[in-house]
């Protein structure tokens, strides 16, 4: 008989994913009692501003579909376990909005691909998940959509102190996540929106080699970079709920991968011993924070304890990552976002005097300061006679740091380092000022430039800064989730970090 769950002192929202998916199979817990109870623990922490959508009964009436095909013997591997969506991916029972005015109110056809996916699993949908505007954002500070029992819009606050941001763009996912408002939820990382958030908040995010999930239903910023991928509680919540992500989409996404999709559960326990971590100077250098510094060294420390080697090597274009991805991903966003004319659907102008004049006043109304700022950036970097001088040469430049990774990977599997540079910072902080919110993606967007898997698990606490949550950075090459995420499981096992929760949560 299996043992209870439910010992003394847990409460549902304590179970991860996969204690879930043992409780609703053993028949601890219907689907309905696990998904009313997140919907009312939900509702008492609205002030988190984590959701933007919510509809309960469309949210119980798939627990019990969900509890209808458990007793008839579903073995689905998510099977009536609850989840949320980053409101980049288009519901057809949600509202899509992609945190931005030019989309409050639309309502998809059609389910992205990865919600399908999910929900072919089994999963039960609890709602859309707040985030920056497009996706565009490194604090979550950017959504134009009022949260939940808002009569607002109203930035996402970081469960571990709410006067501080929880990191973006997929803050609403990790501030879910981390404040047990959903035991997972998805996320997407066109420069780090998956591992920074994370690292914020103390959870577990990967972001999966470019490709391997699909991108059809994903709302676009940058085409060549965007990818989906989960956010949980461990790097054991996270190969569950990737094994069901990933896969081929041929006939929707022209740039999905003809690689099948693995079962990523089942390299977990494997031994690290031998296994070499890459330590790149470049990651260590002038504006890291001693903070930081030190919970990642003491990680990488454990790793040696674990059986691995630290192998010392170099990402010597660490630093050009910066301008590289701020001309290429705003090139991209500047054509992807032109459909957003208020012709077709989403937001029109209501006075106009022609159509030239409707489009400069939709997408003035229509698109917040920072998609403005980018769509600007990336139009003037693409305009002739200065393609060349710019976008082609960011081009040549991301060649040679997926280069400079390959050049690594000959001496290391692995590599580790900070997510980013400080904790997360006070809300509000950086408003005025979006090239200090810039230089806090240096450590992840290599990775995101190079198309590589990469992910973030926590590691300990700031002792200088209230105590917030510090996050160590995997990257593995390219198909090597299952790698990472046994390193990250490994570690997991041996440390407690991703057990902590936010005080009163």
């Amino acid at each position: 008989m299996t043992s209870s769950l439910l010992t003394p002192g847990r409460d549902l929202h304590d179970l991860d994913v996969c204690e879930l998916a043992q409780g609703l199979r053993s028949k601890q817990f219907s689907a309905v009692e696990l998904a009313t109870h997140y919907l009312q623990r939900c509702a008492q922490h609205r002030a988190l501003g984590a959701y933007v959508a919510q509809q309960e009964d469309t949210t119980l009436a798939q627990a019990r579909a969900a509890d209808a095909r458990l007793a008839q013997g579903s073995t689905a591997v998510l099977e009536g376990v609850p989840l949320a969506h980053k409101d980049i991916f288009v519901t057809r029972d949600f509202p899509s909005t992609a945190g931005s005015r030019m989309l409050q109110g639309y309502q998809s056809p059609f389910d992205a691909t990865v919600v399908a996916k999910l929900a072919a699993a089994g999963a039960v949908t609890l709602g859309k998940l707040n985030c920056d505007e497009f996706a565009m954002g490194s604090s979550n500070e950017n959504s134009a959509i009022a949260p939940v029992g808002s009569a607002a819009p109203a930035p996402v606050r970081n469960p571990w102190n709410t006067e501080r941001i929880p990191g973006g763009s997929s803050g609403g996912s990790a501030v879910a996540v981390a404040a047990r408002l959903a035991p997972a939820a998805t996320g997407t990382d066109t420069g780090g929106s998956i591992r920074q958030p994370a690292s914020f908040c103390g959870i577990t995010g990967i972001k999966p080699t470019y490709g391997r999930a699909s991108r059809y239903g994903m709302i676009a910023f940058a085409s060549s970079l965007d990818q989906a991928g989960p956010m949980a509680r461990s790097a054991r919540d996270c190969a569950l709920l990737l094994s069901s992500m990933c896969g081929p989409d041929p006939d929707r996404d022209s740039t999905s991968l003809d690689v099948p999709a693995e079962d990523y559960s089942l390299g977990l326990e494997q031994s690290l011993d031998g296994l070499r971590i890459g330590v790149p100077a470049e990651f260590f250098g002038a504006g890291l924070s001693d903070d930081v510094r030190a919970a990642v060294d003491a990680a990488l420390q454990q790793y040696v304890k674990l059986g691995a080697k630290l192998v010392p090597i170099q990402l010597p274009r660490t630093e050009l990552s910066i301008p590289v991805y701020y001309i290429i991903a705003p090139a991209e966003a500047s054509s992807n976002l032109s459909r957003f004319d208020g012709v077709k659907f989403g937001h029109r102008a209501k006075d106009y005097t022609d159509l030239a004049d409707m489009y400069k006043k939709t997408r003035s109304e229509g698109f917040g300061d920072e998609v403005q700022r980018r769509i600007m950036i990336g139009t003037y970097v693409l305009s002739h006679g200065y393609y060349d001088a710019y976008y082609l040469q960011a081009q040549k430049i991301r060649r040679m740091i997926a280069d400079d990774f390959q050049n690594a990977f000959k001496d290391c599997d692995l590599i580790a380092g900070p997510v980013a540079p400080t904790v997360a910072w006070k809300l509000g902080e950086k408003s005025d000022d979006p090239v200090a919110n810039y230089l806090a993606d240096i450590f992840t967007l290599p990775a995101s430039l190079a198309g590589l898997p990469g992910m973030s698990i926590p590691v300990g606490f700031s002792a200088a800064d209230a105590g917030m949550p510090i996050g160590m950075q995997l990257i593995g090459n390219y198909f090597q989730e299952s790698r990472l995420l046994n390193a990250a499981h490994r570690f997991q096992q041996a440390t407690d970090f991703h057990t902590a929760k936010p005080a009163g949560f």
